[in-house]
């Protein structure tokens, strides 16, 4: 096999460029609380490679792909300036840059493009915000990950102390057990990081961080002040409760609100990140964070709406099973869900549908739903039936779908892929809510059917971040704006 050696060449001086920016990314990050992005991909705590991936992944959703020698002069130009917490894209930088310097050095466009981030209008770095887990699932270990990878400087998310019940006859080693599952996943891999157990106080120290596992039956046994937490946000795992009065139960002393990851009940706000968090009222202390589903289809939805009208509309939701369902044939409350998870598919009931009305209240158009359970383990998708408005071609909703997942606020909601190989595993460890797979998208006239990846843990598990960080102060605006 020949080998082209300008091929060759050209990769390690990427390579090289890469290794360069590692260093500088984490100066910035833990420094200044500034998270570095590549088209709404952190690269914080990423290696070379991942870097280079993540410049070419620019390929499939910009049309065009970035190379490291474009966005190195921006990120050592955000070096120069003053800056406060924020999130910083390069690739839009640079993609913009190309576009249009307007005749302007990369030091000036750069610090035109995050005026507001430095200066005298720069956030300034604030006390952290302590978080208590309840429960530590799949859900609430996926979280805790990205607590502890967003520490930065610690000035923002501190997750403080983790809420669980002691494993009956497992106590003895019950605190090991735990670390062991949030040190390695079967599906996500491996922790970025270190971890250590104190069995003499309790506590899992990852990265440096000390959380506190609190071994409690029910809210009511926990005083949370006696560890020293105080205002602190309560994201509850478990799904037990779901309406305003179970949840109440958590507003203990040193807790201030309660995030629920599962779709609330009753009147509490069911919230999408990105479509109605800024409906959050100041004084609401008790939320839920929706579903997985309903996180991956109001995104699209809204998009088409808000471009095309939507008269009506039907999701399927193709789901990998999760941990409700059964392993084998036994005994289960719900009908199907009994049957055995990895061995059937199983059609089952979904609540995303009707969630629709309470995130996008302005959206009269009736959508239902229905869901199958398959056996895969993670990463599930939505297939989105809509009527619209006016008439679309294929390509006038593909251009429509990849510009909001570059450019609007949207675009940490809402990824796009136009890879023909597709599939589900591609997607495992996605951070967007939903990915719109152009090849598979259908348009005729007023018809149009979406199909939508999305990472039922992963992804999910971001959008609850980003609502916490929104109640808790600490959401860091990004820049550049969506028009530099």
């Amino acid at each position: 096999m020949t080998v082209n050696d300008d091929s060759f060449t050209d990769w390690k001086n990427r390579e090289e460029i890469a290794e360069s920016m590692i260093p500088i990314i984490g100066k910035l990050h833990r420094e200044r609380d500034v998270t570095i992005l590549l088209h709404s991909r952190s690269l914080v705590n990423k290696s070379v490679v991942s870097i280079l991936k993540t410049h070419r992944f620019a390929r499939q959703i910009a049309g065009e792909e970035l190379s490291v020698t474009e966005t190195l002069p921006f990120l050592r130009a955000l070096t120069e300036l003053d800056l406060g917490p924020s999130q910083i894209d390069i690739g839009m930088l640079a993609a913009t840059y190309r576009a249009d310097g307007r005749g302007l050095s990369v030091a000036e466009f750069t610090a035109r493009a995050v005026a507001g981030a430095t200066g005298a209008n720069k956030i300034e770095c604030r006390e952290g915000r302590d978080v208590v887990l309840y429960g530590f699932g799949r859900i609430g270990r996926l979280v805790a990950r990205l607590l502890i990878e967003k520490a930065g400087s610690g000035n923002g998310l501190r997750l403080r102390a983790v809420v669980v019940r002691r494993g009956g006859e497992r106590a003895a080693d019950d605190l090991v057990k735990r670390a062991s599952l949030l040190r390695r996943d079967s599906i996500h891999g491996q922790f970025q990081g270190t971890i250590t157990v104190d069995e003499a106080n309790s506590t899992i120290i990852a990265n440096g961080n000390e959380i506190k596992v609190i071994y409690a039956s029910d809210p009511s046994e926990v005083d949370y002040t006696a560890y020293g937490i105080k205002d602190a946000i309560l994201i509850d795992n478990t799904g037990k409760w779901r309406d305003r009065e179970g949840l109440s139960q958590h507003l203990r002393p040193g807790i201030d609100k309660v995030v629920l990851t599962a779709p609330g009940k009753g009147d509490v706000p069911n919230i999408v990140h990105g479509v109605n968090h800024d409906m959050i009222k100041p004084d609401e202390r008790i939320l839920s964070c929706a579903s997985c589903t309903t996180n991956a289809i109001v995104p699209p939805l809204k998009a088409m709406a808000d471009e095309y009208g939507v008269l009506r509309g039907h999701v399927e939701t193709v789901h990998s099973f999760t941990n409700d369902q059964n392993l084998l044939d036994n005994y289960h409350k719900a009908d199907r869900r009994g049957r055995s998870a990895p061995l059937n598919m199983v059609i089952t009931e979904t609540g995303a549908a009707s969630a629709v009305a309470k995130a996008l209240p302005d959206l009269k158009a009736p959508i239902t739903g229905s869901s199958i359970r398959v056996p895969v383990p993670d990463v599930s998708i939505a297939i989105l039936s809509l009527r619209l408005g006016r008439e679309a071609t294929r390509e006038e909703v593909l251009d429509h779908l990849r510009e909001v997942s570059l450019t609007s606020p949207l675009r940490r909601q809402i990824d796009f892929t136009s890879a023909p190989d597709a599939v589900s595993n591609d997607f495992i460890g996605s951070r967007h809510a939903s990915i719109i797979d152009a090849g598979a998208t259908k348009v005729d006239g007023d018809s149009a059917i979406l199909y939508l990846w999305y990472d039922n843990e992963f992804g999910y598990s971001c959008q609850v971040i980003r609502v916490v960080q929104h109640v808790s102060g600490v959401e860091y605006p990004t820049y550049p704006a969506v028009a530099v």
